[in-house]
């Protein structure tokens, strides 16, 4: 029998299905859309039934259009939307709260003072700069702010899961309440180096360690599903955040190898190895995906890349798809001096300013919808070089290289724009949806269907590579431009 791997892709905007060959070959893909909530300026949430209905509806489409039986699935690999928060009730599974999205900045103010007393603290025990995107201060405000939350929790009643946890948990009927070490090395209230979570920071965070899972290696069985939700029990044997599952499926297993992930927002992780990595530009350490022994990464976050396209289609009307933005960029030759910075939730890696919020400069009489469209796929490009500058200079290493993946790579344009602003060659997979390939590869190693990293380094093909064809001086005048305009916008 032919073995399959299943990977349920929880994403910010969408759950997908996917269906992968004992080659690692994509065999079919279901998706389904996430709502986001705005109830209040800088906040995000999202439905935490909605989410488990929709990864569970697409689970159920991929096995019955490719005509494969949960029962020839050989195991189950889960990835997901990191730090956002979940708490429910243990004994009904209701949510007692809208899950918390990465995205939300309700807790800017209380990260920005408990930074100025107990960052570095916090730091060095987490790897990550304080802030409203990791899960902790999420936590915190839920136990504050619902009536009696924190005296349920304190008593064992409540649990706490990012979407990982909760799919599982749900997956399994309540009977597994786990996570992995890259989803709860977001939490910021794991120790880095000792993958567990940590006292102290749990004592600072008023997080009853009753609601939190148990930290397992990402690649290992951990539990098999209720047998009446996909037709057939399957073992659930591989967990990770999503950006460190892509970067398991783009074989980035040995130190210095990186890449980019460009969805909702964008992601550049570079493997460091069985050391933890400290950055002394405002990147973040993180725990890599682990088979067996700890890995590491060190990790720039930018909050805003395909959510800025989804702006100018859905708010502004500018184009019918975010595919077209590709051929209006195309239609100028160049942004005409025109820069976008979408801020809209302050600016993450390597400036960490909450207050930051979107601008758009150098508007004359003569801009038009095709610059502001231009400007920002180029956006998405400038955030990138300043992840990638700050990587090597923590590392003292110069890419030669950068592997992308994502949705937004398929946009030619914005490839080679990349290339051009960052001066290093851009290589596109054949398969860029490495997220669910990535987590699929943990499953199947777990579950025997493959023996070795090396086996999974064949799989790895190039579809397209993109040389940088830009002068010097052309490049260096628009990073300054983008730079000016980063000034702008900060507060």
């Amino acid at each position: 029998m032919v073995p399959f791997l299943l990977a349920l892709d929880e994403g910010t905007t969408s759950a997908r299905a996917v269906l992968y060959d004992e080659r690692g070959r994509r065999l079919a893909m279901e998706s389904n859309p996430i709502d986001c909530m705005y109830p209040h300026p800088g906040w995000v949430e999202q439905n935490a039934d909605q989410i488990w209905s929709a990864q569970l509806d697409a689970a159920l489409r991929v096995l019955d259009r490719s005509g494969v039986r949960a029962g020839e699935v050989a195991a189950i690999g889960i990835t997901n939307q990191r730090e956002t928060t979940i708490v429910w009730e243990r004994a009904t599974g209701r949510p007692v709260a809208p899950a918390i999205v990465w995205q939300c900045r309700r807790t800017a103010d209380y990260c920005t003072q408990l930074a100025a007393i107990r960052g570095s603290m916090i730091t060095a025990k987490t790897g990550l700069v304080v802030d409203a995107y990791f899960s902790a201060s999420k936590i915190r405000w839920i136990l504050e702010n619902v009536p009696g939350a924190r005296k349920r929790a304190e008593d064992g009643d409540l649990l706490f899961g990012n979407v990982d946890t909760w799919l599982i948990w749900k997956l399994t009927d309540g009977g597994t309440h786990v996570t992995d070490p890259s989803n709860a090395s977001r939490t910021m209230l794991m120790n880095l180096e000792s993958g567990d979570w940590d006292d102290e920071l749990l004592a600072l965070f008023e997080a009853p360690r009753a609601m939190l899972p148990r930290i397992v290696p990402s690649s290992s069985v951990v539990a098999e599903t209720a047998a009446g939700h996909l037709g057939a029990a399957v073992p659930i044997a591989g967990i990770a955040g999503d950006q460190q599952a892509a970067l398991f499926g783009q074989t980035c297993f040995r130190p210095g190898l990186s890449k980019n992930t460009y969805g909702t927002g964008c992601f550049g992780l570079m493997h460091t190895g069985g050391h933890r990595p400290v950055s002394k530009n405002k990147l973040l350490a993180t725990r890599a995906a682990q088979v067996s022994s700890p890995q590491f990464a060190v990790e720039g976050a930018v909050f805003i890349a395909g959510a800025a396209v989804q702006w100018l289609r859905d708010s502004l009307g500018l184009i019918a798809t975010a595919a077209e933005s590709e051929a209006v960029a195309s239609s100028v030759p160049d942004a005409g001096g025109v820069y976008f910075v979408p801020a809209f939730v302050g600016l993450g890696a390597p400036h960490w300013d909450s207050s930051a919020r979107g601008t758009i400069t150098g508007l004359t009489r003569g801009a038009s919808r095709a610059h502001i469209v231009r400007a920002t796929l180029e956006s998405i490009a400038y955030q990138t070089r300043e992840l990638i500058e700050a990587m090597e200079a923590d590392s003292g290493e110069r890419l030669t290289e950068l592997r992308v993946d994502g949705g937004a790579t398929s946009n030619n344009f914005l490839m080679q724009f990349q290339a051009d602003i960052l001066g290093r060659r851009i290589v596109r997979p054949s398969d860029v949806e490495t997220t669910a390939l990535g987590t699929a590869y943990l499953a199947g190693l777990a579950a025997g269907v493959w023996k070795s990293l090396e086996e999974l380094e064949r799989f790895w093909q190039i579809d397209r590579a993109f040389e940088p064809h830009m002068s010097d001086p052309e490049r260096n005048r628009l990073w300054e431009g983008w730079k000016t305009a980063v000034r702008k916008c900060r507060g």
